[in-house]
């Protein structure tokens, strides 16, 4: 059976996005794209309901029953509303909920591009790793995935953050603004273990360390990884 767990008390920023959302996602630690929406709530101090699925049972509860039908496309995470509004698509809803809460989606249409731009970046990346991580041959799949693409993907994104005028006003990709784009960067660093061990994996990208550390250092967040909540 899926397990239930509940963070944080309901503030203004629930009221903004339509209340306390209920969050359906895998029961995979502190992980994944489900977090980053978990990570956005948290950040802005919110509170939300989390039902966690196991991989094991996952697929009895994507094709049948009343999570069968609110996502066509069979994946998660699922975002349900008190109003009975079905939310999918985990950027998509960052986005939504930054334009309601009238933050994490920059001003400008410059900075609301640069953005976008990173978190395609980090779609294409994701999207590499998964194959790898959870490949039958991880052993071989994930040590080459690390040593070509991830390299690859963070030289990029170490190349945006050091060329932009925007990315240079402050630690965030706009500057001193956190965007949703920062939290999906942030978290993918997070999955693929470069946060950890003193970021030992990301000494050659200190753009990147700068990111990371300002959005860990975030009182909410910074809260969240010392807490009992935070999973790993």
């Amino acid at each position: 059976m899926p397990h239930t767990l509940t963070y944080g008390t309901e503030n203004a920023a629930n009221n903004a996005i339509g209340g306390v959302p209920t969050i359906h996602y895998f029961d995979f630690q502190s992980r994944g794209r489900g977090q980053a929406v978990r990570l956005m709530l948290i950040d802005a101090g919110a509170a939300y309901q989390d039902i966690r699925y196991t991989f094991e049972e996952w697929p009895q509860h994507k094709h049948s029953g009343p999570i069968a039908k609110m996502n066509p496309c069979g994946n998660i995470p699922i975002i349900e509303m008190p109003n009975g509004k079905i939310l999918t698509q985990s950027y998509a809803i960052l986005r939504h909920w930054g334009r309601q809460l009238g933050a994490y989606d920059g001003k400008t249409e410059d900075e609301k591009y640069l953005a976008d731009v990173i978190c395609d970046i980090v779609s294409d990346w994701r999207t590499l790793f998964i194959g790898a991580f959870f490949s039958n041959n991880q052993k071989e799949d994930y040590p080459k995935h690390k040593q070509g693409n991830r390299a690859r993907f963070l030289k990029a994104i170490e190349t945006h953050l050091k060329g932009s005028d925007l990315s240079q006003k402050g630690p965030f990709i706009i500057g001193n603004e956190i965007t949703y784009a920062d939290l999906v960067l942030f978290q993918l660093c997070h999955d693929e273990n470069l946060i950890q061990d003193g970021r030992r994996d990301l000494k050659e990208y200190p753009r990147l360390i700068q990111l990371v550390d300002a959005v860990q250092s975030r009182p909410n967040i910074k809260q969240f990884f010392e807490s009992d909540a935070y999973l790993g």
